[in-house]
Order: structure tokens, then sequence, then C-alpha cells
């Protein structure tokens, strides 16, 4: 139950590094710095939120050393935010670092994250955590957990009919994925892609949301506003969404890096024949 949490998970992160190789070569960067990009944001955003949960939970390790194992395992949204926070910024140093060009780097990494974003709450539904609110009798799709670790790190209701946000949630990144891989070799605009990315995960966030139980009894409190209009994950989406429609409303096409190879729609419309190079009709 609870363990199947980082084991989904793990798997999500091979699934988003093997899908950012090839994202990278459709849109012309170094795949092997793409490579070590996600390999160290990767790990600052593990090491940061795990210091965090370390922190917000010292005395009750301090009674139960044992319990440092099962850290890997929680899952809890304020985490996740300082995880991407670290893994962001890291990422944004080793691009500057590299000389990786920024947007076309954020349009190569958009599709594996969402993708990635997918196997966390599969397996955050295996796990009990961000569950979901009270399901009434005619909801055939509710969960009920009745494992007592998903009520001691996450204060899962056992025995509960629930329902299962983290699937909503999980769908909604499978759809968002998809469109971004479509669209990531037809784009025209460095940054395009990211820019939906963002306000696909935006929505999705704010949605699912709503399903969520906003009063459990999870370790750090998830944080609400305006007497629970919206809370902390809510207002992480409004921001998102906002940094994906100033990445789209960029007018001015951005010239892509002269040493950069060429993105595969390129690469098709450079070997294709032009008009005046074609015999009479």
């Amino acid at each position: 139950m609870v363990p199947s949490y980082g084991a989904i998970t793990a798997l999500g992160v091979l699934l988003a590094l093997v899908l950012a190789q090839r994202a990278a070569y459709l849109v012309g960067v170094d795949a092997a710095k793409v490579w070590n990009l996600c390999i160290l944001s990767l790990f600052a955003a593990l090491v940061a939120a795990r210091l965090l949960l370390v922190a917000a939970n010292w005395s009750a390790l301090r009674s139960h050393p044992a319990w440092l194992l099962g850290l890997g395992m929680v899952h809890h949204p304020l985490l996740a935010c300082v995880g991407v926070l670290a893994g962001a910024g890291c990422a944004a140093w080793h691009a500057r670092k590299s000389k990786l060009p920024f947007r076309a780097t954020a349009d190569a990494l958009a599709p594996p994250i969402a993708a990635g974003l997918v196997f966390e709450q599969l397996g955050a539904l295996a796990a009990g955590s961000g569950y979901g609110v009270e399901a009434s009798p005619n909801v055939g799709w509710a969960v009920t957990y009745s494992n007592p670790l998903a009520a001691i790190w996450s204060g899962t209701p056992l025995g509960v009919p629930l329902h299962p946000v983290q699937a909503y949630a999980a769908l909604a990144f499978f759809a968002l994925a998809a469109l971004l891989w479509v669209w990531l070799p037809l784009e025209r605009r460095r940054g395009d892609v990211a820019g939906l990315g963002l306000m696909g995960a935006g929505v999705a966030i704010y949605l699912t949301e709503i399903w969520r139980d906003w009063t459990g009894r999870e370790l750090i409190g998830r944080g609400t506003l305006f007497h629970g209009f919206i809370d902390g994950p809510q207002i992480a989406a409004v921001f998102l969404v906002l940094a994906g429609a100033l990445l789209l409303r960029e007018t001015k096409i951005v010239p892509r890096d002269d040493n950069a190879a060429p993105s595969v729609a390129e690469q098709t419309s450079l070997n294709a024949p032009s008009s005046e190079n074609r015999g009479p009709a």
C-alpha cells in the first residue's frame, strides 16, 4: 500500500527521463545536457522535500527512528511544491551553466514532466496520500483504505469510501502529456509547449482540488484562504496558469540557437522540395 507510492513514482521518473531524451531530439537541444539537467534537478527536489519532511516531524522521528526508512513514500502538496521549486532552481542554474536555450529546453521537459505526474498521482492513490472527500453511496468507483500506515503518514480515513481524486488528476495529466507530445514537433515558436504545459497543469490542479479533502489530518496543513474558498495547491495553480499565459502571449519569435541541431519539423521542411525546384505540372 504505502510503499507502492515510491515504487510507482520511481517508474514515472524513469519514463520521464526516457521521454526527455526523445523530446530533446525533437526540439534540437543537446540530449546529454538535458539528461544531466534532469538528474541534478531530480536530486535537488528529493533532497529539499525530504529535509523539509524531517524538519517538520523531527520529534516523531526521534521517538521512532525506523520511520526514516518510510520517508521516501510520503506524499504531500507542500513537499511537492518545495521539491518543484528546488528542482526548477537547479534546472535554471544548470541550463545557464551549460548554455542550453531556455525556451527550447522548457519545451522538451514539458511533456515528460506531465507524464511523470501521471505516475506520481497513481502512487499517491495507492498510498492513500492526497485523498479525496467522502463519496456518496452511488459513486461506484470510490476507494476505501484499510492500511494503518496510510492513516499514520497521511491521516487517510480508514473504512470510508472516498473519491479517487488522485486518479482524476492522473487522467488530467495523461491528457495533458499526450497533447504536449503531439504538439511538440509541430510548434513554430519556442516556449509555446512549455506555456501550454504550465497552463494545463494549473487547470488540472485547480479543478481536481475540488474533490480533495482539505480538512484531512495530514502531516503539514494544505493551507486555505478566504474561509476555505481556495487552498494552497489552488493558489499555486493560479500562478502556474499566469506563468503559462506569459509564455504564450510573447509575440516575438525566439530565434533558434545556431549551434543547436535542427528539430524534426525543421529537417522535414528543409528536405522538402521547393516550388521553384519542382518540374512543370
